[in-house]
């Protein structure tokens, strides 16, 4: 499956086991596929880089049984050691283009944007699609950028054709205004 192509691309599962240890990775992502979605990103801030890997192996074989996507946040290294589909980097992450060169042309990496100036920049340095926001209030975040809410979201889809995820505090009660 071309993510890029797929009529649900924008409804993607961010999971982060760090924010809800009490629940089943897998059986949140198997009830997230039967949801509908079509992309899977995993994010962990703050676990150790081994655990890391550990769950983002585990996460990718049980996806290679699917069409679905596995991203990884932020890291480069584990995206590549999982063999992960690509990888999802914010501004204070490693530069696009040393991933880019890491990663080589096939795997997806999508960077998180706040502004047009950052949009445009991310476009021009080959980014395969943007992550937008915070759209909304979200408390899964530290230092959070300033809302952009569904106007700034909309400033940046008219000065690109990057595929755009809407991110921070997006929720089943307010997706449908995104």
């Amino acid at each position: 499956m071309d993510v890029f192509s797929s009529p649900n691309w924008k409804v993607c599962l961010i999971i982060d086991p760090e924010l809800y240890p009490e629940l089943n990775l897998l059986q949140v992502v198997e009830d997230a596929i039967a949801g509908g979605i079509s992309l899977v990103q995993l994010r962990l801030k703050k676990s150790s880089t081994k655990k890391f890997y550990q769950v983002a192996t585990g996460i990718a074989t049980h996806l290679r049984s699917s069409p679905l996507p596995l991203i990884i946040n932020d890291r480069v290294d584990i995206a590549l050691a999982c063999n992960a589909a690509g990888v999802h980097l914010g501004q204070d992450d490693l530069p696009l283009a040393v991933a880019r060169q890491l990663l080589g042309p096939s795997k997806i990496i999508g960077i998180s944007v706040n502004n047009p100036d950052e949009a445009r920049r991310a476009e021009e340095g080959g980014a395969d699609y943007l992550g937008v926001g915070p759209i909304f209030p979200t408390s899964s975040k530290e230092n959070l950028r300033p809302l952009l809410g569904i106007e700034g979201l909309k400033k940046v889809r008219k000065m690109t054709s990057l595929p755009l995820l809407a991110i921070g505090g997006i929720t089943p009660e307010n997706m449908g205004a995104v």
